[in-house]
This record gives structure tokens, sequence and C-alpha cells, in this order.
């Protein structure tokens, strides 16, 4: 890979990575598990970057958190957020980029399979959190898929919606393709 062609992947990584950041302060508490931005961005940086450097841009911003910085939802970091009632969540995030930067690199922009791989990516992060939050809370099964998946699902079709359409937009103007090398001049 050429040099600047590295260098904007990592730009673009650090960008997704404060992306889903701010993701994080649109948060609306409605119990446990608050209504946020962040799974849009993860999801938009899987359908934009790929499935490794979306998995870098997660990573990258849940190291932050787990630093302390205030990137999680409602402001907060820290290792008690990722061991708390949302921490599934946040590390199905990385889980749910990859998948979908994986079907993103083989769909060759077709509509279905980035869809079906948004739909899976978002049940993974539910597959990742609603266990993690059962287990933290002791709620029950069913009280846990209540409070931590069932109110999310329309707002998780919209923000699928929401990544295709915005991924369209940017994919021309955010392309990846090698950069040629400069040509030098000699004498």
């Amino acid at each position: 890979m050429h040099f600047s062609n590295q260098l904007r992947s990592m730009v673009y990584a650090s960008l997704m990575s404060a992306l889903i950041a701010v993701g994080a302060f649109v948060s609306i508490p409605i119990g446990p598990v608050p209504i946020v931005m962040q799974n849009l961005f993860v999801l938009l940086a899987g359908l934009l970057l790929g499935g490794n450097r979306a998995a870098a841009a997660v990573g990258i911003y849940l190291l932050a958190g787990a630093c302390g910085l205030p990137v999680f939802a409602g402001g907060t970091g820290g290792l008690g957020r990722l061991l708390g009632p949302t921490g599934g969540y946040l590390f199905g995030f990385l889980a749910a980029a990859y998948l979908v930067g994986k079907a993103a690199e083989h769909s060759r922009g077709r509509l279905i399979p980035e869809l079906m791989a948004m739909v899976a990516a978002s049940l993974i992060v539910y597959l990742f959190g609603v266990p993690w939050l059962k287990f933290v809370t002791g709620m029950d099964w069913q009280k846990a898929v209540a409070v931590g998946m069932v109110p999310f699902l329309a707002g998780d079709a919209v923000k699928i919606a929401a990544a295709r359409a915005v991924a369209g937009s940017l994919r021309p103007i955010l392309s990846l393709q090698p950069v040629p090398p400069r040509e030098e001049k000699v004498g």
C-alpha cells in the first residue's frame, strides 16, 4: 500500500472513531441502555472503511473510553463503563464493524448484501449486549430482552437506512484507491 493511502486510511479510521464518540453524546436515557447514535457510525465505519480499518476505528474508540476519556454514552468513560450494563454492547460494536466492513469489501456496493450485513451486525451487538446486561444486572432473560433490545429495533432500522444512504454519498469522495507516486524531476 502506498504511504499516502496508508495515511489516508489512518485518518479515516481516526475520524470514524471520533464520530462514534460524538454519537455517544446523542444519548436518550430510557433505562439501563440508552438510545444512542454510536451504532450508526459503527455501521458507517464498516461500509466506508472495510473490516480491518472499521475494527481499528472501534478499537481506538474503546481504548479511548477505557483510558477514561468521556466518549461513552452520557459523556462517561473508564473501565467501569466497559464492565457495566452497556459493556457488552460496546464490545459488540467491534464485531459489528468488522462484519459490515468485510461484507462491504465483498459486496461491491450492492444494496441487499450490505443491508443484510448491517442487520446481522445489529443482531451481533445484541448477542453481546443482552447477555452481558442480564449478567451484570441480574435481570431474567425476558426483562433483559425487553429493556436491552426491543425498544431499539425500530431505531436500528432507521440507522441502517441512514448508514447506507450516507455511505452511498461518501464513497466516491472518500475513495481509498492507491494514489500514484509523484514523478521526480531529474536534472
